[in-house]
C-alpha cells in the first residue's frame, strides 16, 4: 500500500531542539564540539566602543558564519547568506534560531574591515595550537611550499605601466623628495621591460607556475604543513612576483613560535635551493631536504662549478689556473674578477667570457659553500631522505589542493593584499578544524569501544566538556593517527 501525505501541512511547532535535526556526521556539528570559539570576543574587543552605537553582531557569531562557509566551500558572504537561511546546521552552528533574522552579507565585510588581518592570523594560530593540544602537531617535519591565486580581476583591468613614465608623472608630486641614488654598475643599454597591473587591484602582480602557462595576476600563498596529521600551521600572502625562497628562515621562526617545538625537518622543492638558505639552516642545525636547482647541460660559457672557490684567503681560481680577486660587493655576494693580463693569452678565452669584454668575473653567493655542499648531499640521498621528500609533496601540495577543489582558495574572492591574506588563513582554519574534529570522531570510537560507554550512542550523546579530561588521557595511550604515536 502506498503511503500518502499532505505536502502543504506546515508544522507550527518543531517538538525537537535544532542539534537533533542535523546529521552527528556533519562536519559543522563535530566542528563544535571539537573547539571552543568564546575566547573571540576578548580578543576583539578593543576594536569595538563599549559606550556608543547599536549592539553589532556577536563576535563568535561572526566568527562561526565566516568559518562555515569555508568549512562548506562557500566563501562569498551573498551566498553564504543566502545557504543559511534554509540550512539548519550554519543556523544552529551560528546561533541563530528558525525564526531569527539573519544579518546582511556586508555586515561580514565590515567585520573583517574592522578585526583587520593581525586577528585573523592570531585565530589561525590559536587553532593551531588547538591541534598541538590534540595531539595533531608533531613540529620537528615541516613541508613548506607556495603557490599561486588568481586575482579577482579582469582581463580588461590590465594596463601596461613604464616605470620611467610613473616617475615622470610623479614629478610634480615629488620635488621635494630626494633623487635616488643611481646603482652601481654598468650603465642600461636596454629600455626596461614593461609590466602590466590592475587598474582593480593593484597588489596583484603578473605571475605564472609553470613556462608553458601564460601569466596572469596572482597572489602567491606560502604554506607550512606539519608532517605528522596534515596540520598547516603558518600560513603568508604576498604578491605573486614575490620570490618564495626570500622568507624560508623567518617562517620557519614563525612556525616554532607557534608550536614550541624546535624544527629538525624542512622539506621544500627547488624554488627554495638559495644559498643563504642551506646556510641558514646548517647554523641552527635543520636538515634541509631542498633538491639544489639543476644546472645547465649544454651552458655557452664555461659554467661556475668549474671554478675553485677558496674561503678562507676569499679568492677564485678559474680552470686555467688564473687567480680572481675581490671586486664589488653587492646585495646578495661578492664579485670576482680577473686580471685582463692574464685572460689575454688564455687558450679558454673563446669558451670562458664575450669578445666584448677583457675578463671573466663570477659572483659567489653568500652562503656558497652551504650550496655546494647541499649539491654534493644531493647525489648521495638515501631512501629515507627521498621518502621525506616524496612525502612533502602530498602533504604541502595536496593541502594547496585541498584549498583550491574544496574551500574556494583557487581564485580570491576580494581585492587587495590583506582581504587575500584573510581568505587563506580563514582557509587554512577551515582545514585544521576538520582534522581536529575527524581526530576527535576517531577518539569517541575509542571511548565506545571502552568500559567507560556501552554503545557508540551514549558516547556521542554525552557532551564535549565531560570528555575532555578522557580525550587528554587518551592521546597519551592511543594514537590518533593510525601507525603515528600522538
Amino acid at each position: 500500500m502506498i503511503g500518502k501525505s499532505d505536502r502543504w501541512q506546515e508544522d507550527l511547532f518543531v517538538a525537537a531542539p535544532l542539534r537533533e535535526l542535523i546529521p552527528e556526521d556533519h562536519i559543522l556539528k563535530q566542528v563544535d564540539a571539537a573547539v571552543d570559539f568564546s575566547w573571540i570576543e576578548q580578543d576583539v574587543r578593543d576594536t569595538y566602543c563599549e559606550e556608543n552605537g547599536r549592539p553589532s553582531i556577536p563576535p563568535e557569531t561572526a566568527l562561526r558564519l565566516m568559518l562555515a562557509g569555508f568549512l562548506l566551500g562557500i566563501v562569498k558572504d551573498r551566498r553564504l547568506l543566502r545557504r543559511a537561511q534554509t540550512d539548519l546546521a550554519i543556523r544552529w552552528f551560528a546561533g541563530y534560531r528558525l525564526d531569527e533574522a539573519l544579518p546582511d552579507h556586508s555586515s561580514l565585510t565590515r567585520i573583517r574591515q574592522r578585526w583587520g588581518k593581525e586577528r585573523f592570523e592570531r585565530i589561525l594560530r590559536r587553532i593551531v595550537k588547538a591541534c598541538v593540544d590534540a595531539g595533531l602537531v608533531g613540529g620537528k617535519t615541516i613541508h613548506v611550499d607556495a603557490t599561486l591565486i588568481r586575482a579577482d580581476v579582469s582581463w580588461e583591468s590590465l594596463t601596461t605601466e613604464h616605470a620611467e613614465q610613473v616617475v615622470q608623472a610623479n614629478e610634480g608630486e615629488q620635488e621635494q623628495a630626494q633623487a635616488p641614488k643611481p646603482k652601481p654598475g654598468r650603465p642600461r643599454t636596454k629600455a626596461p621591460k614593461k609590466k602590466k597591473r590592475s587598474t582593480t587591484d593593484p597588489d596583484a602582480s603578473m605571475a605564472t607556475s609553470r613556462a608553458d602557462q601564460r601569466l596572469e595576476p596572482s597572489f602567491k600563498q606560502h604554506t607550512a604543513v606539519d608532517d605528522h596529521a596534515g596540520i598547516v600551521v603558518d600560513v603568508e600572502v604576498t604578491t605573486g612576483e614575490h620570490n618564495e625562497g626570500e622568507g624560508l628562515v623567518e617562517q620557519l621562526k614563525r612556525v616554532e613560535e607557534t608550536t614550541g617545538v624546535a624544527v629538525q625537518t624542512v622539506t621544500a622543492d627547488a624554488a627554495y635551493a638559495h644559498a643563504k638558505n642551506y646556510a641558514a639552516l646548517e647554523k641552527q642545525p635543520i636538515k634541509a631536504v631542498i633538491p639544489p636547482q639543476r644546472e645547465r647541460r649544454r651552458a655557452k660559457r664555461i659554467p661556475l662549478r668549474r671554478f675553485k672557490y677558496d674561503s678562507k684567503h676569499q679568492r677564485v681560481t678559474c680552470p686555467g689556473g688564473k687567480v680572481l680577486h675581490r671586486s664589488t660587493r653587492v646585495k646578495n655576494g661578492t664579485w670576482y674578477r680577473a686580471r685582463a693580463r692574464d685572460c689575454a693569452a688564455c687558450p679558454l678565452r673563446g669558451r670562458c667570457f664575450s669578445e666584448r669584454v677583457s675578463s671573466r668575473s663570477v659572483l659567489i653567493v653568500d652562503g656558497y659553500e652551504a650550496l655546494l655542499r647541499a649539491r654534493r648531499k644531493r647525489r648521495r640521498w638515501d631512501d629515507a631522505t627521498r621518502a621525506e621528500y616524496a612525502r612533502h609533496r602530498w602533504r604541502a601540495e595536496g593541502a594547496h589542493a585541498e584549498g583550491k577543489v574544496e574551500h574556494g582558495l583557487r581564485r580570491a574572492v576580494r581585492r587587495g593584499l590583506d582581504n587575500v591574506a584573510i581568505q587563506a588563513y580563514l582557509t587554512a582554519a577551515a582545514m585544521n578544524l576538520k582534522r581536529l574534529a575527524k581526530a576527535l570522531l576517531r577518539l569517541l570510537h575509542l571511548l565506545a569501544a571502552s568500559q567507560g560507554f556501552r554503545s557508540r550512542r551514549r558516547a556521542y550523546a554525552r557532551p564535549f566538556s565531560t570528555l575532555r579530561v578522557r580525550m587528554q588521557t587518551r592521546l597519551a595511550q592511543r594514537p590518533i593517527m593510525p601507525g603515528v604515536a600522538a
